[in-house]
């Protein structure tokens, strides 16, 4: 319908496209579980987005119902570009998924190899070769509004080209403290990471920064606890609108799907509707600062309230 009558929410051309890096160097935070449930809230929206997963563990290749190792080859994934120079396109790689408008570039077990041989190179002098996949994303961009970065848990090559290519960064954080604990040695590894970048040349330019608190149960007094500590401390770079810890997540995954694909709840209809209306304000949020680093939105925005 948006396609017939031209309202389509696309950028304009001369708008840059989004990309953004859901990362935080723990693993079990809900990452992979934030980024696809991320793009296909704005593929619904009627956006183009790609899901680009980093991660030899490939947990966002499996919520789109694959087996890594089985159903996919290690030429499916970003390792053959980061490999070979002269390879100009990540367009060999890019597959559609069941949501309109939504690429995946899958991932698999092979991926890891690219670590090893991305930091043996670099050690060699190969500096610019954190610049391989912002080239790869360069030349598939135009199709894309958004394209998400779903990275491994882990401070190295991949993680390291993944903060160069983004123009915006997304920290999941649970609010438990030894997760708290472990965010804050991030950003502080983030900060010296980013301070390293620049005095290379390589500091990617991050249009906006932003923390989610993911897996929360309000019901246990320290997490509510160390929410409120979180909003104080993190401030207007908190997301408002918690990613709760849901029986419906838990159980839609379980079967390799997201919330988005079910047509009838897997528990009740009220735990469902709590858990897509907590997802929605998250994605929601993200969106609207996505939309505000595109001036072709600018003036829709403050129409619309937003700005």
């Amino acid at each position: 319908m948006r396609g017939v009558f031209g309202t389509r929410p696309w950028r304009k051309p001369e708008d840059p496209c989004a990309v953004i890096a859901v990362q935080n160097f723990k693993g079990g935070v809900g990452k992979s579980t934030l980024s696809v449930h991320l793009a296909q809230y704005l593929a619904i929206q009627g956006y183009r987005v790609a899901l680009i997963d980093c991660d030899s563990q490939a947990s966002s290749t499996t919520l789109f119902g694959y087996v890594p190792d089985l159903d996919l080859t290690e030429d499916q994934t970003l390792y053959p570009f980061l490999r070979e120079d002269d390879m100009r396109s990540l367009d060999y790689a890019l597959i559609d998924t069941h949501f309109d408008g939504l690429k995946l570039i899958p991932a698999n077990l092979h991926l890891f190899q690219s670590e090893y041989e991305l930091a043996a190179r670099m050690a060699r002098g190969g500096g610019r070769l954190l610049d391989r996949l912002a080239q790869g994303i360069a030349s598939i961009a135009d199709q894309f509004d958004v394209v998400i970065l779903d990275p491994p848990p882990a401070l190295g090559a991949i993680s390291l080209s993944v903060l160069r290519a983004a123009n915006a960064l997304v920290i999941p954080v649970p609010p438990t403290v030894m997760d708290f604990s472990s965010t804050a040695a991030f950003l502080t590894m983030l900060d010296e990471t980013l301070n390293q970048l620049a005095s290379r040349d390589l500091a990617p330019d991050l249009n906006f920064v932003r923390i989610v608190a993911s897996k929360v149960d309000e019901n246990k007094s320290m997490q509510k606890e160390l929410l409120a500590l979180m909003r104080q401390v993190f401030g207007l770079a908190m997301i408002r609108t918690p990613m709760k810890d849901s029986a419906e997540i838990d159980n839609v995954t379980a079967r390799l799907m997201t919330v988005y694909e079910m047509n009838s709840p897997m528990t009740s209809k009220s735990v469902r509707d709590r858990c897509l209306t907590y997802l929605n304000g998250v994605n929601e949020e993200i969106l609207l600062d996505v939309r505000q680093t595109w001036p072709s939105h600018v003036e829709r925005l403050r129409k619309e309230g937003h700005a």
